[in-house]
């Protein structure tokens, strides 16, 4: 009687499986806690004023991730919430903020709008809006966990006094996006970790 053998190749593929999932349970939890640093201690009573952050777009349309941060926003707003899109043309023909605001409105937004399309990094971004922000009561930076936890640091440099104003918003939703999130976790830990270090107008 023959012996069954595993099939080459099984123990490699189960190693490489448990890597990717303690991966991605590793980046729910770092980005779970994301969410809850650097936002104040009060609860808004009015729907806040939020902004969604691009991410580099090198077509016409908007790619995933733009589409992933589209939906972060929404799920912050209310109907009568400004939506401020933000992001210039880095890497493709269009403006991010301009990506961003199409989306939006595609997915029904139908409430206001206001669109940034100059920015070219993340602390720009952040400095431009902040006209924008001036009457908001409530503030909500809309982006992936990190980056939103990054923006909301900038915001903190540049304007204490609105940075007293944020708020949580739902960056976070498990398994969202599952397949990016690790890689998404680990630079934006990197760049999150450089930011701290080097503070200032020269941050990325």
């Amino acid at each position: 009687m023959r012996s069954r053998r595993v099939p080459r190749g099984t123990f490699a593929i189960a190693i490489a499986a448990g890597l990717s999932i303690s991966a991605w349970l590793w980046s729910e939890a770092v980005e779970s806690s994301a969410v809850r640093r650097r936002v104040g201690s009060a609860r808004p009573t009015s729907a806040p004023g939020v902004v969604v952050l691009g991410f580099a777009n090198s077509g016409s349309e908007p790619n995933a991730i733009n589409r992933w941060r589209a939906r972060i926003a929404i799920r912050a707003a209310s109907p009568s919430t400004t939506i401020v899109t933000s992001g210039g043309a880095v890497a493709g023909p269009k403006p991010e903020a301009r990506l961003l605001a199409a989306e939006l409105r595609r997915v029904g937004w139908a409430g206001p709008l206001i669109v940034e399309d100059t920015s070219a990094t993340t602390w720009e971004n952040v400095r431009n809006v902040i006209p924008f922000l001036e009457t908001a009561e409530w503030i909500v930076i809309a982006s992936n966990g990190l980056h939103a936890e990054k923006a909301r640091e900038y915001l903190r440099r540049q304007r204490p006094d609105l940075a007293n104003r944020l708020v949580r918003g739902q960056e976070h939703r498990f398994g969202e996006m599952f397949h990016v999130k690790p890689v998404f976790t680990a630079v934006g830990l990197l760049k999150l970790r450089a930011a701290l270090r080097y503070p200032g107008p020269h941050a990325s």
